[in-house]
């Protein structure tokens, strides 16, 4: 692989809200169908390989896009954020003062959700990686703030905790290369 292009679905209602959508599966707004569409320029580009979550916002944002031959690939789902899905950072920090997710993790949720450690999407995003390194050329993954931000950790050889020094807007792209050999951050949440 020589370069991965990483797009961060757009906007959907809970996103807007700063509400956490780990597995809830919502569709994108219509400013988030826009962002999408902005995307298509960079989708032009051949790809080898497309990965997308298997969340219906992700997979709306890379149809959106004009990527094809996509493959949903279930290790782009979002942080599992337990007993925290759909809440906001404030409404926690009710009860939970001071909390930051990076430091402190979630809580266990139901069935549906019960939640997973830094390190389980650090291993998550190391399969997503080592799959994406074994292919001949160019590669695109659409997938979530949280997941993507743990996948560049990683791609840097960081730990996945680290992945809270990377911003990710909704409807941006980032880009993973190498310089001399080494995994580097080529672009970060740029906008188109």
């Amino acid at each position: 692989m020589n370069e991965m292009l990483l797009l961060r679905h757009g906007e959907t209602e809970w996103s807007k809200a700063g509400r956490h959508t780990g597995r809830t599966d919502l569709p994108l707004t219509e400013h988030g169908e826009e962002q999408a569409r902005a995307l298509a320029p960079l989708a032009k580009e051949p790809f080898e390989l497309v990965l997308v979550s298997p969340a219906q916002r992700a997979r709306r944002t890379a149809e959106l896009a004009g990527l094809s031959q996509l493959q949903v690939d279930a290790d782009l789902w979002e942080w599992d954020y337990g007993g925290y899905e759909g809440i906001t950072t404030p409404e926690i920090r009710e009860t939970r003062p001071g909390w930051y997710l990076w430091r402190d993790g979630v809580i266990p949720g139901d069935a549906e959700h019960p939640g997973e450690s830094a390190a389980q999407v650090g291993a998550r995003a190391d399969r997503v990686i080592e799959r994406a390194r074994a292919v001949e050329g160019r590669v695109a993954l659409v997938a979530h703030g949280h997941f993507l931000r743990v996948l560049a950790a990683r791609w840097l050889r960081l730990a996945p905790e680290d992945g809270r020094l990377l911003k990710l807007d909704t409807g941006t792209y980032s880009r993973l290369g190498f310089e001399h050999a080494e995994p580097v951050l080529t672009a970060w949440n740029a906008p188109v």
